[in-house]
Protein backbone atom coordinates (compact mmCIF):
# COMPACT_ATOMS: atom_id res chain seq x y z
CA UNK A 1 0.00 0.00 0.00
CA UNK A 2 1.43 3.34 -0.78
CA UNK A 3 1.86 5.88 1.89
CA UNK A 4 0.50 9.59 1.33
CA UNK A 5 0.85 11.57 4.73
CA UNK A 6 -0.90 14.84 3.36
CA UNK A 7 -4.30 12.11 3.18
CA UNK A 8 -3.71 11.71 6.97
CA UNK A 9 -2.74 15.24 7.71
CA UNK A 10 -5.83 16.21 6.10
CA UNK A 11 -8.00 14.05 8.19
CA UNK A 12 -5.90 15.85 11.71
CA UNK A 13 -3.73 12.77 11.73
CA UNK A 14 -0.66 13.41 13.11
CA UNK A 15 2.29 12.42 10.91
CA UNK A 16 5.38 12.51 12.61
CA UNK A 17 8.99 10.53 11.13
CA UNK A 18 9.45 6.84 12.60
CA UNK A 19 10.37 6.18 16.29
CA UNK A 20 13.88 5.04 16.43
CA UNK A 21 14.52 3.61 20.04
CA UNK A 22 17.79 2.58 20.80
CA UNK A 23 17.45 0.42 24.18
CA UNK A 24 15.38 -2.89 23.96
CA UNK A 25 15.39 -6.02 24.77
CA UNK A 26 14.49 -8.45 22.31
CA UNK A 27 15.94 -11.45 24.25
CA UNK A 28 17.27 -13.79 21.26
CA UNK A 29 19.08 -15.77 21.61
CA UNK A 30 18.18 -17.64 24.95
CA UNK A 31 15.11 -16.46 26.24
CA UNK A 32 12.68 -16.77 23.62
CA UNK A 33 9.73 -17.72 25.54
CA UNK A 34 10.06 -13.64 26.87
CA UNK A 35 10.60 -12.51 23.23
CA UNK A 36 11.80 -13.47 19.82
CA UNK A 37 13.41 -10.86 17.27
CA UNK A 38 10.07 -11.38 15.28
CA UNK A 39 7.71 -10.72 17.71
CA UNK A 40 9.78 -7.41 19.71
CA UNK A 41 9.77 -5.96 15.74
CA UNK A 42 5.86 -6.37 15.16
CA UNK A 43 5.33 -4.96 18.41
CA UNK A 44 7.43 -2.13 18.33
CA UNK A 45 5.37 -1.24 15.05
CA UNK A 46 2.48 -1.13 16.95
CA UNK A 47 4.00 1.34 19.13
CA UNK A 48 5.57 3.52 15.88
CA UNK A 49 9.22 2.62 16.00
CA UNK A 50 10.35 2.12 13.08
CA UNK A 51 14.17 1.43 14.07
CA UNK A 52 14.98 -0.71 17.54
CA UNK A 53 18.24 -1.06 18.68
CA UNK A 54 18.01 -4.63 20.44
CA UNK A 55 20.48 -5.22 23.50
CA UNK A 56 23.15 -7.55 23.91
CA UNK A 57 22.00 -9.61 27.42
CA UNK A 58 21.25 -12.46 25.89
CA UNK A 59 22.15 -16.20 25.86
CA UNK A 60 24.59 -16.02 24.87
CA UNK A 61 25.94 -12.69 25.53
CA UNK A 62 26.44 -10.71 21.84
CA UNK A 63 30.25 -10.38 22.58
CA UNK A 64 31.33 -12.56 18.86
CA UNK A 65 31.59 -10.50 15.33
CA UNK A 66 30.19 -14.23 14.47
CA UNK A 67 27.11 -14.09 16.79
CA UNK A 68 26.57 -10.50 15.59
CA UNK A 69 26.61 -10.99 12.13
CA UNK A 70 24.35 -13.95 12.65
CA UNK A 71 21.43 -11.88 14.33
CA UNK A 72 21.85 -9.30 11.58
CA UNK A 73 21.14 -11.85 9.18
CA UNK A 74 18.15 -13.19 11.13
CA UNK A 75 16.88 -9.71 11.70
CA UNK A 76 16.68 -9.54 8.00
CA UNK A 77 14.58 -12.75 7.43
CA UNK A 78 11.52 -11.49 9.70
CA UNK A 79 8.95 -8.22 9.04
CA UNK A 80 8.79 -5.84 11.37
CA UNK A 81 10.60 -2.57 12.54
CA UNK A 82 14.19 -2.42 11.53
CA UNK A 83 16.43 -4.28 14.23
CA UNK A 84 20.09 -2.77 14.81
CA UNK A 85 22.24 -4.69 17.51
CA UNK A 86 24.34 -3.02 20.42
CA UNK A 87 27.52 -5.45 21.20
CA UNK A 88 28.57 -6.44 24.75
CA UNK A 89 31.25 -4.21 26.28
CA UNK A 90 33.02 -7.26 28.06
CA UNK A 91 33.28 -11.12 27.49
CA UNK A 92 29.88 -12.67 28.77
CA UNK A 93 29.08 -9.16 30.27
CA UNK A 94 30.98 -10.39 33.34
CA UNK A 95 33.18 -7.28 33.16
CA UNK A 96 36.34 -8.88 33.42
CA UNK A 97 37.62 -8.78 30.50
CA UNK A 98 37.02 -6.46 26.68
CA UNK A 99 35.29 -8.39 23.86
CA UNK A 100 36.74 -7.65 20.63
CA UNK A 101 34.87 -4.10 20.69
CA UNK A 102 37.04 -3.17 17.50
CA UNK A 103 36.18 -6.46 15.54
CA UNK A 104 32.48 -6.26 16.96
CA UNK A 105 31.96 -2.77 15.28
CA UNK A 106 33.51 -3.58 11.87
CA UNK A 107 30.88 -6.64 12.08
CA UNK A 108 27.73 -3.94 12.55
CA UNK A 109 27.26 -3.13 16.09
CA UNK A 110 26.16 0.33 16.46
CA UNK A 111 26.92 1.04 20.28
CA UNK A 112 28.69 -1.34 23.16
CA UNK A 113 26.95 -1.84 26.54
CA UNK A 114 26.71 -4.48 29.53
CA UNK A 115 23.44 -2.97 30.28
CA UNK A 116 21.89 -4.61 33.35
CA UNK A 117 25.69 -5.15 34.46
CA UNK A 118 27.43 -2.20 34.55
CA UNK A 119 31.08 -2.22 34.49
CA UNK A 120 32.25 -1.96 38.16
CA UNK A 121 36.35 -1.64 37.38
CA UNK A 122 36.80 2.10 36.75
CA UNK A 123 40.14 1.08 34.73
CA UNK A 124 38.51 -1.25 32.60
CA UNK A 125 35.82 1.03 31.73
CA UNK A 126 38.23 3.79 30.93
CA UNK A 127 39.32 1.06 28.01
CA UNK A 128 35.83 0.32 26.92
CA UNK A 129 35.62 3.80 26.36
CA UNK A 130 39.00 4.16 24.60
CA UNK A 131 38.23 1.24 22.55
CA UNK A 132 34.56 2.65 21.34
CA UNK A 133 36.09 5.76 20.60
CA UNK A 134 38.72 4.15 17.72
CA UNK A 135 36.11 1.96 16.78
CA UNK A 136 33.27 5.26 16.19
CA UNK A 137 31.26 3.86 18.48
CA UNK A 138 28.95 5.30 21.68
CA UNK A 139 28.89 3.81 25.01
CA UNK A 140 25.44 2.87 26.26
CA UNK A 141 25.65 2.81 30.08
CA UNK A 142 23.44 1.46 32.12
CA UNK A 143 24.60 3.82 35.47
CA UNK A 144 24.25 1.98 38.90
CA UNK A 145 26.56 1.62 42.01
CA UNK A 146 25.62 -2.07 43.17
CA UNK A 147 27.37 -1.87 46.24
CA UNK A 148 24.89 1.24 46.97
CA UNK A 149 21.85 -0.40 45.52
CA UNK A 150 22.85 -3.76 46.74
CA UNK A 151 19.81 -6.06 47.11
CA UNK A 152 17.17 -3.27 46.45
CA UNK A 153 13.84 -3.56 44.47
CA UNK A 154 12.43 -0.32 44.37
CA UNK A 155 13.27 3.45 45.21
CA UNK A 156 14.57 3.65 48.50
CA UNK A 157 12.16 6.41 50.43
CA UNK A 158 9.04 6.89 51.86
CA UNK A 159 6.82 4.07 50.35
CA UNK A 160 9.51 1.71 50.33
CA UNK A 161 9.86 1.88 54.05
CA UNK A 162 5.70 1.98 54.31
CA UNK A 163 5.80 -1.59 52.13
CA UNK A 164 8.94 -2.84 53.97
CA UNK A 165 11.03 -3.34 50.96
CA UNK A 166 14.60 -2.80 50.11
CA UNK A 167 15.35 0.32 48.53
CA UNK A 168 17.50 1.68 46.06
CA UNK A 169 19.02 5.13 46.86
CA UNK A 170 19.40 7.69 44.27
CA UNK A 171 22.48 8.14 45.11
CA UNK A 172 23.62 4.30 43.75
CA UNK A 173 22.94 5.97 40.14
CA UNK A 174 24.05 9.53 40.92
CA UNK A 175 27.55 7.79 41.97
CA UNK A 176 27.67 6.24 38.88
CA UNK A 177 26.91 8.56 36.88
CA UNK A 178 29.24 11.03 38.21
CA UNK A 179 32.38 8.63 37.63
CA UNK A 180 31.26 7.66 33.95
CA UNK A 181 31.29 11.54 32.76
CA UNK A 182 34.80 11.79 34.89
CA UNK A 183 36.37 8.82 32.90
CA UNK A 184 34.58 9.38 29.39
CA UNK A 185 36.19 13.43 29.91
CA UNK A 186 39.44 11.38 30.33
CA UNK A 187 38.94 9.04 27.43
CA UNK A 188 37.59 12.05 25.23
CA UNK A 189 34.75 9.58 24.46
CA UNK A 190 31.27 9.50 23.69
CA UNK A 191 28.97 8.00 26.47
CA UNK A 192 25.47 7.56 26.62
CA UNK A 193 23.63 6.94 29.55
CA UNK A 194 20.31 5.51 29.27
CA UNK A 195 17.24 5.15 31.36
CA UNK A 196 18.29 7.99 33.93
CA UNK A 197 15.66 8.35 36.42
CA UNK A 198 16.92 10.78 39.18
CA UNK A 199 16.42 14.91 39.15
CA UNK A 200 20.25 14.57 40.44
CA UNK A 201 21.53 12.69 37.39
CA UNK A 202 20.20 14.88 35.26
CA UNK A 203 21.97 17.58 36.73
CA UNK A 204 25.14 16.25 36.67
CA UNK A 205 24.55 15.37 32.50
CA UNK A 206 23.03 19.49 32.58
CA UNK A 207 26.68 20.45 33.68
CA UNK A 208 28.52 18.44 31.54
CA UNK A 209 26.86 19.54 28.59
CA UNK A 210 27.50 23.09 29.61
CA UNK A 211 31.40 22.41 30.46
CA UNK A 212 30.83 20.68 27.01
CA UNK A 213 31.40 17.39 27.04
CA UNK A 214 30.20 14.57 24.95
CA UNK A 215 27.72 13.42 26.48
CA UNK A 216 23.96 12.08 25.34
CA UNK A 217 21.48 10.45 27.51
CA UNK A 218 17.73 9.07 27.09
CA UNK A 219 14.50 8.71 30.02
CA UNK A 220 12.06 6.15 29.55
CA UNK A 221 8.22 6.29 29.01
CA UNK A 222 7.57 4.60 32.30
CA UNK A 223 10.09 6.45 34.53
CA UNK A 224 8.46 10.05 33.07
CA UNK A 225 4.80 8.69 34.11
CA UNK A 226 4.78 6.59 36.67
CA UNK A 227 6.15 7.21 40.74
CA UNK A 228 7.27 4.68 43.12
CA UNK A 229 3.46 5.15 44.86
CA UNK A 230 2.68 1.76 41.54
CA UNK A 231 4.42 -0.51 43.79
CA UNK A 232 1.74 0.85 46.48
CA UNK A 233 -0.88 0.05 44.25
CA UNK A 234 -1.58 3.66 43.19
CA UNK A 235 -2.34 3.68 38.96
CA UNK A 236 -1.79 7.92 38.74
CA UNK A 237 -0.14 9.19 36.14
CA UNK A 238 2.44 11.53 37.93
CA UNK A 239 0.62 14.19 36.28
CA UNK A 240 -2.82 12.86 37.87
CA UNK A 241 -4.29 13.46 41.21
CA UNK A 242 -4.64 10.13 43.11
CA UNK A 243 -8.71 10.73 43.19
CA UNK A 244 -9.06 10.45 39.10
CA UNK A 245 -7.08 7.35 38.70
CA UNK A 246 -8.16 3.44 38.97
CA UNK A 247 -6.31 1.71 41.80
CA UNK A 248 -3.99 -1.74 41.40
CA UNK A 249 -2.94 -4.06 44.04
CA UNK A 250 0.24 -3.35 45.69
CA UNK A 251 3.27 -5.33 45.41
CA UNK A 252 2.15 -5.98 41.37
CA UNK A 253 5.67 -7.62 40.18
CA UNK A 254 4.92 -5.24 36.95
CA UNK A 255 5.85 -2.02 38.52
CA UNK A 256 9.42 -3.73 39.35
CA UNK A 257 12.24 -2.07 37.05
CA UNK A 258 15.56 -1.27 37.28
CA UNK A 259 16.13 1.63 37.39
CA UNK A 260 13.47 1.62 39.83
CA UNK A 261 10.18 4.22 39.09
CA UNK A 262 11.08 7.47 41.44
CA UNK A 263 9.32 9.80 43.58
CA UNK A 264 7.00 13.05 41.70
CA UNK A 265 9.83 15.54 42.01
CA UNK A 266 12.29 13.12 40.11
CA UNK A 267 10.12 13.05 37.21
CA UNK A 268 9.12 16.33 37.14
CA UNK A 269 12.87 16.70 36.48
CA UNK A 270 13.30 14.16 33.90
CA UNK A 271 10.46 16.40 31.95
CA UNK A 272 12.31 19.51 33.09
CA UNK A 273 15.44 17.92 31.45
CA UNK A 274 13.43 17.01 27.76
CA UNK A 275 12.06 20.48 27.64
CA UNK A 276 15.70 22.20 27.96
CA UNK A 277 17.38 19.56 25.71
CA UNK A 278 19.33 18.13 28.59
CA UNK A 279 17.86 14.82 27.70
CA UNK A 280 18.55 14.14 24.16
CA UNK A 281 16.37 10.77 23.86
CA UNK A 282 13.16 8.95 24.74
CA UNK A 283 14.00 5.06 25.04
CA UNK A 284 11.53 2.49 25.91
CA UNK A 285 14.17 0.08 27.66
CA UNK A 286 11.54 -2.37 26.71
CA UNK A 287 12.02 -5.80 29.08
CA UNK A 288 9.68 -8.35 28.50
CA UNK A 289 9.88 -11.80 30.46
CA UNK A 290 7.66 -14.48 30.44
CA UNK A 291 5.02 -14.89 32.99
CA UNK A 292 7.00 -17.39 34.93
CA UNK A 293 9.95 -14.47 36.02
CA UNK A 294 6.93 -12.14 36.82
CA UNK A 295 4.26 -14.17 38.63
CA UNK A 296 6.14 -14.18 41.73
CA UNK A 297 6.83 -12.57 44.92
CA UNK A 298 7.95 -9.09 44.16
CA UNK A 299 11.52 -9.16 45.59
CA UNK A 300 11.78 -12.72 43.38
CA UNK A 301 10.46 -11.09 40.09
CA UNK A 302 12.94 -10.02 37.26
CA UNK A 303 13.41 -5.87 36.63
CA UNK A 304 11.39 -4.79 33.64
CA UNK A 305 8.26 -3.33 31.94
CA UNK A 306 7.33 -4.32 28.42
CA UNK A 307 7.27 -1.02 26.91
CA UNK A 308 7.13 -0.71 23.31
CA UNK A 309 3.36 -0.46 22.47
CA UNK A 310 2.22 1.85 25.60
CA UNK A 311 5.38 4.25 25.23
CA UNK A 312 3.84 6.76 23.00
CA UNK A 313 0.26 6.95 24.96
CA UNK A 314 2.49 7.47 28.15
CA UNK A 315 4.60 10.35 26.45
CA UNK A 316 1.64 12.29 24.89
CA UNK A 317 -0.42 12.43 28.42
CA UNK A 318 2.76 14.31 30.07
CA UNK A 319 2.37 16.37 26.70
CA UNK A 320 -1.33 17.28 27.15
CA UNK A 321 -0.36 18.00 30.82
CA UNK A 322 1.84 21.07 29.30
CA UNK A 323 5.16 19.47 30.91
CA UNK A 324 6.69 19.55 27.53
CA UNK A 325 6.06 20.49 23.92
CA UNK A 326 4.92 18.11 21.33
CA UNK A 327 7.95 18.97 19.08
CA UNK A 328 10.34 18.54 21.87
CA UNK A 329 8.90 15.12 22.79
CA UNK A 330 8.85 14.11 19.11
CA UNK A 331 12.44 14.84 18.31
CA UNK A 332 13.33 12.22 21.49
CA UNK A 333 11.98 9.55 19.80
CA UNK A 334 13.02 10.68 16.07
CA UNK A 335 16.30 13.01 15.66
CA UNK A 336 17.33 12.53 19.54
CA UNK A 337 18.42 8.87 19.68
CA UNK A 338 19.38 8.92 15.98
CA UNK A 339 21.89 11.69 17.13
CA UNK A 340 23.03 9.96 19.64
CA UNK A 341 24.01 6.74 18.27
CA UNK A 342 25.51 8.56 15.68
CA UNK A 343 23.46 6.91 12.51
CA UNK A 344 21.14 8.78 9.83
CA UNK A 345 17.05 8.59 10.37
CA UNK A 346 16.04 6.50 7.73
CA UNK A 347 13.90 8.51 5.13
CA UNK A 348 10.75 6.86 4.46
CA UNK A 349 9.60 5.97 8.18
CA UNK A 350 6.72 7.16 9.11
CA UNK A 351 4.01 7.18 11.70
CA UNK A 352 0.35 8.64 11.73
CA UNK A 353 -0.92 8.97 14.93
CA UNK A 354 -4.07 9.82 16.37
CA UNK A 355 -3.74 11.83 19.50
CA UNK A 356 -7.12 11.48 21.09
CA UNK A 357 -7.76 7.75 20.66
CA UNK A 358 -8.88 6.20 23.78
CA UNK A 359 -7.60 2.55 24.05
CA UNK A 360 -6.63 -0.02 26.64
CA UNK A 361 -3.78 -2.43 26.90
CA UNK A 362 -4.85 -6.02 27.51
CA UNK A 363 -2.56 -9.07 27.47
CA UNK A 364 -4.36 -11.07 24.96
CA UNK A 365 -3.97 -8.01 22.52
CA UNK A 366 -0.20 -7.16 22.50
CA UNK A 367 2.08 -7.96 19.86
CA UNK A 368 5.07 -8.55 22.59
CA UNK A 369 5.29 -12.00 24.43
CA UNK A 370 5.71 -9.83 27.71
CA UNK A 371 2.83 -9.34 29.15
CA UNK A 372 4.40 -7.32 32.35
CA UNK A 373 2.73 -4.18 32.53
CA UNK A 374 1.23 -2.26 34.79
CA UNK A 375 -1.05 -0.37 32.15
CA UNK A 376 -3.08 -3.82 31.36
CA UNK A 377 -6.74 -2.35 31.68
CA UNK A 378 -5.93 0.73 32.35
CA UNK A 379 -7.38 3.67 29.89
CA UNK A 380 -4.79 5.37 27.50
CA UNK A 381 -4.69 8.20 25.07
CA UNK A 382 -3.29 8.83 21.60
CA UNK A 383 -2.44 5.58 19.23
CA UNK A 384 -0.51 4.98 16.08
CA UNK A 385 -2.98 4.18 13.36
CA UNK A 386 -0.17 3.34 11.04
CA UNK A 387 3.90 2.64 10.38
CA UNK A 388 5.69 3.19 7.65
CA UNK A 389 8.78 1.64 6.77
CA UNK A 390 11.17 2.72 4.07
CA UNK A 391 7.59 4.37 2.57
CA UNK A 392 5.82 0.53 2.96
CA UNK A 393 2.96 0.82 5.36
CA UNK A 394 3.81 -2.44 8.08
CA UNK A 395 1.14 -1.89 10.30
CA UNK A 396 -2.31 -0.58 9.57
CA UNK A 397 -4.04 0.18 13.92
CA UNK A 398 -6.85 -1.93 14.83
CA UNK A 399 -9.34 -0.06 12.60
CA UNK A 400 -7.14 -0.08 9.40
CA UNK A 401 -6.35 2.71 7.16
CA UNK A 402 -8.78 2.78 5.21
CA UNK A 403 -11.43 2.76 7.64
CA UNK A 404 -9.30 5.28 9.74
CA UNK A 405 -9.19 7.81 6.42
CA UNK A 406 -13.20 7.21 5.87
CA UNK A 407 -14.13 7.73 9.91
CA UNK A 408 -12.90 11.33 9.86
Amino acid sequence: MSFDRRVFEAKGYLVVPGFVDLHTHLREPGFEDSETIETGRRAALRGGFTTICAMPNTEPAVDSPGLLKELIGRGHDVGGARVLFVAAITRGRKGRELADMVELAQAGAVAFSDDGSPVEDARLFRSALEYARASGRPIIEHAQDLALSAKGVMHEGSVSARLGLPGMPAAAEEAAVARDLALARLAGARLHLTHLSTAGSVELVRHAKADGESVTCDVTPHHLAMTDEWVAGSRAFAWEGEDRAPRGVPYDSSTKVNPPLRTRADVRALWAGLEDRTVDAIATDHAPHSSVKKDVEFDQAAFGISGLESALALVLGGVRAGWAPLETVIDALTTGPARALGIDRPEGDWVVIDRDAEWMPRADELASKGKNTPLIGRTLIGRVVATVVAGEVRYEGVVGVAEAISRR
